[in-house]
């Protein structure tokens, strides 16, 4: 089992945001995350990212166990096995589409030319050739959409967390960036793991949890 989360709580002041959750997701699985607003959904995806931490429960990635690591060292496995997609793509305004796709691998240490060399193979494999050098306010809600996805990837995690990444995109845009998330499961064998209102996107995962009052009260696998 790639993930495993085991009685995972969360609260916010006096308000209980997740109870009790506990999933178990294999390698290569895509998983879509639905329910109603406020079910608990982005705060699941959080934790399992270690964005945030779970008051109670554990959660353990390729066997490590992520509570037991110290800030410094949960950064650095982030860094390493873990990719992130949001709606609003968090890129950094003053540098290129190359530039933002290079930031996890000169993190890790990794040559400026050998990371450039690497960001733009994955441009050009999402169709941003003649993007390279454009910042993000030069580039379209999909374009720039495709750049955070390349940026995630770059790393060749082994888990991909995205929220709601067609949020903001007009529904043909929707379609492309969704047959891009399948192309990335088949291709890098990367577990995906989306929160999402999308009927579309869906309609193509593996499973689909349901959450309600921050539980997962439902699960349906793909029918063949």
């Amino acid at each position: 089992m790639l993930l495993t989360a085991r009685n995972l709580e969360k609260s916010y002041k006096d308000l209980k945001v997740l109870k009790n959750v506990s999933l178990d997701i294999k390698k290569g699985e895509f998983i879509a995350i639905i329910g109603p607003s406020g079910a608990g959904k982005s705060t699941l995806l959080h934790l399992l990212g270690i964005l945030e931490k779970p008051d109670s429960g554990t959660i353990t990635i390729s066997g490590q166990e992520l509570n037991l690591l110290n800030a410094s060292k949960q950064a650095n496995f982030r860094n390493k096995h873990i990719g992130f997609v949001f709606q609003s793509h968090h890129l950094l305004p003053e540098f290129s589409a190359l530039e933002n796709v290079s930031i996890p691998l000169r993190i890790a240490g990794i040559d400026e030319k050998t990371a450039g060399n690497e960001a733009k193979k994955i441009l050009v494999q999402l169709g941003l050739a003649n993007r390279l050098e454009h910042k993000p306010n030069e580039l379209s809600g999909g374009e720039q959409q495709r750049v955070a996805i390349a940026r995630a990837i770059i790393q060749k995690p082994e888990v991909i967390f995205a929220d709601e990444p067609t949020g903001n995109l007009d529904s043909h845009t929707a379609q492309e960036i969704n047959k891009i998330f399948i192309q990335l499961v088949d291709q890098y064998k990367i577990t995906l793991i989306i929160v999402t209102h999308n009927e579309g996107l869906t309609k193509l995962a593996h499973r689909v949890l349901y959450m309600k009052d921050g539980m997962i009260v439902e699960e349906r696998m793909k029918s063949d």
